[in-house]
């Protein structure tokens, strides 16, 4: 039973003054509207209407039904108003997940500077490495780095970042620099235990591409920890310039291998299809973009000039 729309078609009858005025207003049939009616007193069990040949006028019941009507109309309007604005403006709570390394190094600076740009926005952030099911579990995007799998979901690119293969002055000082990837075969290589090929590093050079078994003492699922490990001088790492480009500028890890290129991961945002998109989801992923761009902050001043050959 529509109880809503006989609602609204009896206000309709009670504000214009006749069924046919009513259905002119409504946009529908006068039948459609005497049937409403007529149901909607059925159920009721009283009478609404007085009705006669020449005008309709309400009963006491039916007044008191008018303004319930109005109250509930009102309260519709005003709750669909409400939605409309959370389309319109960003507002409400969005829930975002990140990967650790990515989300620690990144989202804080560019959160806060979201937060005081839409004060009607509150972010409930999770960050782990495990991918998550964002539809399942409730969330509005999730921040993916690396190649993304087929799914239903829509994703939008934030960034891209290098992957180079770089070391502590100091274990190139004591073991060498690789001068082509097959050296890596010589070195203790730290690797990341998530990564996909962990022991297998891929390369595009000036000839062909190639792929290099690798091997070491240090496996870990975290890539901050190798950060911290190749900054230590324990190995060469293979890592995102999101994650060491600030050591590199520094010269706190050197790059090597630069004539030679792995693969760029990709950053993107993702979030649930077949749905209009919120204005708070929107303005994030807009805000993300506009913070990292084509050419991500975490480059700046990486590529200084090759170093003498050893």
């Amino acid at each position: 039973m529509d109880r809503l729309g006989e609602m609204t078609v009896f206000a309709a009858v009670a504000e214009q003054g006749s069924f046919t005025a009513a259905a002119r207003h409504l946009g529908v049939s006068t039948s459609a509207v005497s049937k409403y009616v007529i149901a909607l007193e059925e159920r009721l069990g009283a009478r609404l209407l007085n009705r006669t040949t020449r005008r309709l006028s309400l009963t006491e019941a039916g007044l008191d039904f008018r303004e319930w009507c109005e109250r509930i109309a009102a309260d519709v309007a005003e709750a669909e108003q409400s939605v409309a604005r959370l389309q319109a403006e960003p507002r409400g709570v969005l829930r975002v997940n990140a990967p650790m390394s990515f989300g620690q190094l990144h989202l804080g600076p560019v959160l806060s500077d979201f937060l005081e740009r839409f004060p009607g926005v509150h972010v409930d952030m999770t960050m782990t490495d495990r991918r998550i099911d964002i539809v399942e579990e409730g969330y509005d995007i999730a921040i993916r780095v690396g190649a993304l799998a087929d799914s239903s979901l829509v994703a939008r690119t934030l960034a891209t970042s290098r992957r180079v293969v770089c070391a502590a002055p100091a274990y190139l000082a004591r073991h060498g620099e690789p001068q082509i990837p097959a050296d890596l075969s010589g070195h203790n290589c730290l690797r990341h235990v998530s990564m996909r090929g962990a022991e297998e590093w891929p390369f595009s050079g000036p000839e062909r591409e190639i792929t290099v078994r690798v091997a070491g003492s240090l496996t870990v699922n975290n890539g901050d920890m190798l950060r911290l490990a190749a900054l230590a001088g324990s190995g060469l790492a293979l890592l995102p310039t999101f994650i060491v480009g600030p050591d590199l500028a520094a010269g706190q890890l050197r790059a090597v291998l630069r004539q030679y290129e792995s693969p760029p991961l990709q950053i993107s945002a993702v979030y649930a299809a077949g749905r209009p998109v919120a204005a708070k989801v929107r303005a994030f992923i807009d805000h993300l973009v506009a913070c990292f761009g084509d050419a991500p902050y975490w480059d700046d001043g990486i590529d200084g000039p090759e170093p003498p050959a050893p």
